[in-house]
């Protein structure tokens, strides 16, 4: 591809990029995110899912644009765990959550009827399964972590990817490098994990699992790991999603941020110092959820970050190749 004209910068910034929509309808505004700034991704909130005909059609509504667009086949997104983390109301199947899958057989049945309802629906990507390993009796993670045993975590786990990924949708574990033993929410403001490097490796086990069972897509935590990186959170860490990842852990899949709307950054950095760090770090795909100017922000950066450093674009070439990879694995595009 391509990296010279303008345009072309601006289409791989877009890529990057996955982004929330308003509401229920794939309207003007929602068009625009898609056409204009060339989104590689939608992820989609209760606030955007109604009844299933609703749904579905919204899915198909968003891809066509995609398509009509020129665009490569949208990564169409939703967390849908089970339990307190579901974004598919009923008759959508409902699933209790991790906490009470306690089998294997247990966990392929959750992922052949999650897999089911999402690919009829339009979906490509689920933003699991957690694979935190709650260390603390007080974590944050506790009712949406499978055990507290990091083997039983990556057996369940593993179960999860392997059988949402055997029928087309995109397993995303999350939340690199493991977040089971922090107690503030990310979601209110940036927490700090002092784990030791040694203890980190319990938290690592799950990830490393998923890495060897070929997961799709890694998301990176909102939390600070003064034994990896005492400066920057896992999503914009260089040492942690691009060193520790990428080049210790030998993943070569998607790597995602967590919303760059939760406390935990908004708080603390602004979008530009955000994108900038994503784009150091490797990463593939911000999440920005919530529709807005952050989102405009963040593509006309990450664009001219990309005109001024030809290593970037390079770099944003190889994620066209990851992504374009992912792709293949759809059943539905």
């Amino acid at each position: 591809m391509a990296a010279g004209p303008a345009g072309d910068l601006a289409f791989l910034a877009g890529q990057r990029l996955m982004v929330g929509i308003a509401g229920k309808e794939a309207d003007a505004d929602a068009r625009r995110l898609i056409e204009d700034y060339r989104v590689g991704g939608v992820i989609l909130f209760s606030r955007n899912l109604g009844e299933p005909d609703q749904v579905r059609g919204l899915c198909s509504d968003l891809a066509q644009c995609a398509r009509e667009a020129g665009l490569p086949p949208l990564f169409i997104a939703v967390d849908q765990e089970g339990g307190q983390v579901a974004r598919l109301a009923p008759p959508f199947t409902q699933f209790p959550g991790n906490p009470f899958i306690r089998s294997r057989e247990q966990a392929e049945q959750f992922a052949k009827d999650c897999a089911a309802d999402l690919l009829w629906a339009g979906f490509n990507m689920n933003m699991a399964p957690v694979l935190d390993v709650p260390l603390v009796a007080d974590s944050i993670m506790a009712d949406r972590a499978f055990s507290p045993d990091p083997g039983r975590v990556s057996e369940l786990g593993t179960a999860v990817i392997e059988g949402l990924q055997r029928r087309g949708v995109l397993a995303v574990a999350k939340h690199f490098p493991g977040i089971g033993r922090t107690t503030l929410d990310s979601h209110v403001d940036l927490p700090t994990c002092q784990a030791t490097a040694k203890e980190l490796k319990e938290d690592l086990l799950p990830f490393a699992a998923a890495v060897a069972q070929g997961v799709a897509g890694v998301m990176l935590s909102h939390i600070v790991y003064p034994a990896l990186d005492e400066t920057w959170p896992a999503s914009m860490s260089p040492a942690i999603a691009r060193d520790l990842l990428r080049d210790k852990m030998g993943y070569n899949g998607l790597v995602l941020t967590d919303d760059l709307d939760m406390g935990a950054i908004a708080r603390h950095f602004d979008v530009e110092t955000a994108a900038d760090q994503a784009l150091a770090a490797d990463v593939d795909l911000v999440l920005i959820c919530k529709p807005g100017p952050s989102i405009g922000r963040v593509h006309e950066h990450m664009a001219r970050a990309l005109e001024d450093d030809p290593m970037l674009v390079s770099a944003a070439q190889k994620s066209m190749e990851r992504m374009a990879q992912a792709r293949k694995r759809f059943t539905r595009t």
